[in-house]
């Protein structure tokens, strides 16, 4: 067991003003299994980059392990080689006997070691890429966010593989996978960067029990300094009130005054004015003791959402619906029913590859929304026939209705669409600019971004802003497509509580088990026969 000592890290960006990490200090041992917890933007991903020592930094960071990062970089030729040919580049120390090992233990056929990579799924090349990280047991891992676009079968492996490993910091936004996995939690917080032991859903708990203690405290405070106020004003007012008599007195009225007395009133003034300042030091003093108590808490403000109600109530049918791309010998998927009526929200779920997001393309191709746009108003319903080819290249087979006049919002997974400033996406698909600024503040985007262009934000801050431009869309029904995919723990507590107040329509694709079993009233299994 060795440690990593981290004190006083400071880090920015060279072309940013922006502080990424500023003084943060922390140790942690290289046996633990450390959950790695933050709001997005708070630099997790270039703590990681840090330990590697791909930047410069000030501070220091002190230990005797070697370190390894997933996920391996893959440039375009690369999807042409196999993992095998790969290894070298990415781990030139091991073996690949030791990759075939850990291959095994994550549930993968030897043979995908030996295919293009580029003909790979999403969770085989993250399966892949895990087994060669694993191989050398002498390296501290840093794990990058493992399970975005897997899907439920691949996570659940994932999981079950790195259950059994440690040594090893997971960045992950999955409570299901931090509280399976990890024995320790790495939380950048607010203003300050703790380490505790148990997993995220202990470390939660407490951290709502200390919230709630340092909210009651700080109540306690403020009715305190209230009341110092209000005496230090009082005795500020006697003070002047009892100066002003100094000089100047009616002899008639005030019969027992003489110029003798201005001692007396000036001593008496200048004890009065001795209490002000006591009672203004004790403020200061309460202030400074008292300042931080609330800088940690998460505060997670309250969404709003306005769905517009379909004026019929199924506004999706779908009867012995497949799909199949024309040059494909067997379909993604036969035999689908499910409908969509008004205040349902359905989670499509499947293997990856199974046909969900082209579902999902069908519904909008029929509703006349142009990918990726935000909103359109929907054309004629229509019915898929058997020879019905879509500009997708998908022919689909028996019945999918799409109400008439449907009105959609749309997330989609991808983000490299989005280019520019925030000004320029809400004028290209007519949004209120302000609207749209005051929701990102309240999803924790910081004001410093408002001013970027869009493709130098995070995957997680660009995910935020198609999260608000369809939040503040009214819609009879709302179509997300992996829509919390780099998306922070907070952020989906936030939307899971919009979701259940307001009961919007919704037909989602999304793998997060947490958020699903919240949320859906239904799920529909893509790839399996429905009677």
């Amino acid at each position: 067991m060795a440690e990593i000592k981290v004190t006083d890290l400071t880090f920015s960006y060279e072309d940013s003003a922006d502080t990424i990490l500023d003084g943060i200090s922390f140790h942690i041992d290289t046996d633990w299994k450390l959950g790695f917890i933050g709001r997005n933007g708070k630099g997790k991903t270039t703590m990681l980059r840090l330990l590697m020592g791909d930047y410069s930094y000030q501070g220091s960071i002190t230990t005797s392990v070697r370190f390894d990062y997933f996920p391996y970089p893959i440039r375009e030729e690369d999807m042409e080689k196999t993992a095998s040919e790969l290894i070298p580049d990415w781990k030139p120390e091991i073996e690949e006997w030791q990759v075939l090992i850990q291959m095994n233990q994550i549930k993968m056929d030897p043979e995908c070691l030996y295919r293009p990579f580029g003909t790979l799924s999403y969770g085989e090349r993250t399966r892949v890429m895990l087994a060669v990280l694993f191989a050398d047991e002498n390296e501290f891992l840093l794990i990058d966010e493992p399970t975005n676009h897997l899907d439920r079968q691949a996570r659940e492996i994932v999981r079950e593989y790195l259950a059994g490993k440690k040594g090893f910091i997971l960045v992950s936004h999955d409570r299901d996978l931090l509280d399976a996995v990890t024995d320790h939690v790495l939380v950048m917080n607010r203003e300050s960067v703790e380490v505790q032991a148990g997993n995220f859903s202990s470390w939660w708990e407490n951290k709502e029990k200390n919230d709630a203690f340092a909210r009651s405290e700080n109540e306690k405070h403020q009715k305190e300094i209230g009341k110092l106020k209000a005496a230090a004003d009082r005795s500020s007012r006697w003070a002047d009130k009892n100066e002003g008599t100094k000089i100047g007195f009616d002899p008639v009225k005030e019969h027992d005054r003489d110029i003798s007395t201005r001692p007396k009133i000036g001593a008496k003034t200048k004890k009065m004015q001795s209490r002000v300042k006591a009672f203004e030091k004790r403020m200061d003093r309460e202030i400074r003791e008292k300042e931080g108590l609330l800088q940690d808490i998460e505060r997670v403000p309250d969404l709003k959402l306005c769905p517009m109600r379909y004026h019929k109530d199924i506004l999706i049918h779908a009867d012995h619906f497949s799909l199949q791309y024309a040059d494909a010998k067997e379909p993604l998927f036969t035999e689908l029913r499910f409908q969509i009526r008004n205040g349902d929200r359905t989670v499509l779920a499947g293997d990856n590859g199974c046909g969900k997001t082209s579902i999902l393309k069908m519904i909008l191709e029929k509703a006349g929304v142009k990918q990726p746009g935000t909103h359109v108003e929907g054309v004629q319903a229509g019915r898929a026939g058997s020879n019905d080819e879509t500009g997708s290249g998908l022919q689909a087979g028996g019945t999918l209705e799409v109400g008439a006049g449907l009105v959609i919002s749309y997330i989609n997974q991808d983000t490299s669409f989005l280019t520019g400033t925030l000004r320029e996406f809400c004028a290209a698909r007519g949004l209120e600019e302000s609207l749209l600024l005051a929701v990102l503040r309240q999803l924790d985007l910081n004001r410093e971004q408002f001013v970027k262009r869009m493709e130098d934000f995070s995957e997680g801050q660009k995910k935020k802003v198609l999260i608000a431009a369809s939040l503040i869309t009214p819609a009879h029904l709302y179509i997300w497509d992996e829509p919390l995919n780099y998306i922070d723990v907070f952020s989906r507590m936030q939307i899971e509580k919009l979701i259940l107040e307001f009961q919007p329509t919704m037909l989602l694709v999304e793998h997060d088990v947490r958020f699903r079993e919240k949320v859906a009233t239904e799920v529909v299994e893509v790839g399996e026969k429905r009677q």
